[in-house]
């Protein structure tokens, strides 16, 4: 079967499963307010099996490559919707900035009451794109996905869990939250079958492990 009519079969299952898939995602007090609701495990395999494997390669890789933190709406950019979306009680001020709120970061089961003790995860990192495939793409696409609020790839955090995570692909690096961990996997598939990006082999061994448990 030709590629592109897998992909669109692939996409039409995800989309019936799509309600089912919401169903009890997400863990924690306030893990509702989080990242779009990934696909369903069953899809998320059926997409892995469709992402071609190869070596990854960071020649030439420099994060201003992905224009990010752009306005989203007024005087809003990119990591403020999120800090708003995946909030509680979230105050800014007239230039958008959080003044007080509270974010429950479902990688560790902290919460935060400082936006400042927060970071927006790019789920699946921005070096990891340009490995497996971003080096390819106009500077429009990388702006797409450095900011793509409508596939779960952004998600507030704690900042020091985001910095240790740093640009690991599932192979080395968990949320140490384990109740968390079906819901990462899925959303990393997701966003790497949608915008087309490889896997290396220790990537899809890590993912296939950790779905095969969901």
């Amino acid at each position: 079967m030709p590629k592109f009519y897998a992909r669109r079969q692939l996409s039409i299952v995800a989309a019936l499963t799509g309600l089912i898939a919401s169903v009890g995602l997400f863990n924690g007090p306030t893990a509702s307010a989080a990242l779009p609701t990934p696909v369903s495990a069953a899809t998320a395999r059926g997409y892995l099996a469709a992402l071609d494997v190869r070596t990854e390669d960071r020649t030439g890789y420099d994060r201003d490559l992905f224009p990010h933190w752009i306005t989203q709406s007024g005087t809003c950019n990119t990591r403020e919707t999120v800090l708003k979306r995946d909030g509680s009680g979230v105050v800014t001020d007239s230039s958008c900035a959080a003044t007080r709120g509270s974010w429950y970061s479902p990688y560790d089961g902290a919460t935060w009451s400082a936006a400042s003790d927060v970071d927006i995860d790019h789920l699946v990192p921005l070096a990891e794109a340009w490995d497996s495939g971003a080096d390819s793409w106009s500077t429009s696409r990388r702006q797409s996905f450095a900011n793509d609020l409508t596939r779960p790839q952004l998600l507030a955090v704690t900042d020091n869990v985001n910095q240790s995570k740093g640009d690991q692909d599932p192979a080395t690096w968990m949320p140490s939250r384990s109740a968390y961990r079906c819901t990462y996997v899925r959303a990393w598939v997701q966003v790497k079958y949608y915008y087309d990006l490889s896997v290396d082999s220790a990537e899809k061994s890590a993912l296939q492990n950790h779905l095969a448990s969901c």
